[in-house]
């Protein structure tokens, strides 16, 4: 994944959609350990402590809350399941592929 900065964008204000299953298969394809479950993408995230998850799951929430967005997550010791979909578009969105490169980037090491 780059380490170039993502540019910020308002998806309170867009119309979204559903991905068509190539949309979903090539963005699935450049999202490292993402995959599809449903109608969701999932992946897990393993971490050395309590202390850990808990950073990771708030440095989560306000990337979900600048994407208007409302990712499942199951929070436990040292594990944090993430789980994705757009609800209002039944289905796995753009909105659902930038959030979760997003995610990815808060573990890039520069």
């Amino acid at each position: 994944m780059s380490t170039q900065r993502l540019q910020q964008q308002d998806w309170s204000t867009q119309q979204r959609r559903a991905l068509t299953p190539d949309e979903l298969r090539t963005a699935l394809a450049a999202l490292p350990g993402w995959q599809l479950d449903g109608d969701a993408i999932a992946k897990s995230y393993a971490f050395a402590n309590y202390y850990e998850t808990m950073a990771f799951v708030n440095a989560l929430a306000l990337i979900a809350h600048q994407q208007d967005h409302h990712p499942d997550l199951t929070v436990s010791y040292g594990c944090c399941g993430v789980r994705l979909n757009t609800h209002d578009v039944n289905g796995i969105s753009s909105t659902d592929i930038e959030c979760a490169r997003r995610i990815d980037a808060l573990l890039e090491r520069p």
